[in-house]
């Protein structure tokens, strides 16, 4: 089932159900997915007798057979299928399981176990099996655990997640089949993409300024690309107005004006007012002419202004000089 095709039997399903059944069903979706169903479903005038049939005897056939591979597994599904579908109706049922992937993901425990006991049973365990572990449950989770690791396993651990790419079915079982005696997971048949830069920033943004520092200090040092791209991910421009006014008028006074235009070429209404208000007057009379007068600019170029500012911000956080509200901090002091 190709993807459009996907999308638009989602819609005729949701229609179908009804607007109340549908309704909650979507808060159950990711955002992505909402909107392009959505689209569909705006899209969608007529929805034929027919039509409505078939997608509705498909979801119901694919319902039981996930059911049916929980109980029993993918041979024991295919062999009742077969009998109440009929071998190459099974055989496209299976294959639809298979492909919108109707399974959990491992670690469903370590999901919802208690931090503290989680970390006691992890601690001792490989960095790399941390590393998978912690990509599957909550970034704020994996955070609270990183923190209370010594720091030389943060910085594996951080590693390893970071690196971290596919992996397959084989590399999940033997994982599950180590900690058998700590977890009960259910097995993930598919390779799933995993960890990389995306999870260990999001881990990082819930830590400790003190453990971030630690980690991206020695991740500079064995991976120093991995490093700056973590670095980068971590405080983007549009963050900046998160920052106090002391702080925005601190990296402003750091910036050059040419950066700055560039960066606010391109740059939402909200930001520039941010900007245009820790500034004075004159200033801010100056930097809308300058970029009223920049013409067309290529984004490449406005994205390394707001990638520069950005090292500026990042520069002063690490100095002290400036405040980037973080998880678990200490308090500041006026």
């Amino acid at each position: 089932m190709d993807s459009i095709e996907g999308i638009k039997k989602a819609a005729v399903l949701l229609i179908s159900l009804g607007s109340e059944t549908s309704a909650k069903i979507m808060k159950l979706l990711p955002d992505s997915f909402i909107q392009k169903v959505s689209y569909e479903i705006a899209n969608t005038e007529v929805v034929s007798p027919e039509e409505r049939s078939d997608v509705l005897k498909e979801f119901i056939a694919t319902a039981d057979a996930r059911q049916y591979v929980i109980d029993g597994g993918i041979d024991y599904a295919r062999d009742l299928l077969k009998q109440a579908l009929g071998p190459q109706r099974a055989k496209e049922v299976i294959d639809l399981l298979n492909q919108i992937k109707l399974k959990e993901k491992p670690f469903e425990i370590a999901r919802k176990a208690d931090t503290a006991q989680l970390t006691r049973l992890l601690q001792e365990e490989n960095p790399q099996i941390i590393a998978m572990i912690m990509c599957y449950i909550q970034p704020d989770k994996a955070a609270e655990m990183l923190a209370h690791f010594s720091a030389e396993l943060q910085v594996e651990v951080a590693e390893r997640i970071g690196t971290l790419g596919s992996v397959s079915p084989r590399i999940i079982k033997k994982i599950e089949h180590i900690m058998e005696n700590k977890f009960s997971t259910t097995v993930e048949n598919d390779t799933e993409n995993i960890g990389g830069v995306h999870s260990l920033v999001e881990i990082l943004n819930s830590v400790s300024r003190g453990t971030e520092k630690n980690i991206l200090s020695d991740l500079e040092k064995r991976q120093p690309e991995l490093s700056q791209e973590v670095k980068a991910s971590l405080f983007t421009f549009d963050d900046i107005i998160s920052l106090g006014s002391k702080d925005v008028q601190k990296v402003l006074r750091d910036v050059d004006n040419t950066d700055l235009s560039l960066a606010l070429k391109g740059a939402a209404d909200s930001i520039r007012d941010f900007i245009f208000g820790n500034l004075s007057s004159r200033a801010v009379e100056n930097l809308k002419e300058e970029i009223e007068f920049m013409g067309p600019t290529r984004l490449s170029a406005v994205e390394e202004a707001q990638q520069k500012i950005v090292g500026v911000i990042r520069r002063l956080d690490e100095t002290g000089e400036i405040y980037i509200e973080r998880g678990e901090q200490d308090a500041v002091i006026e």
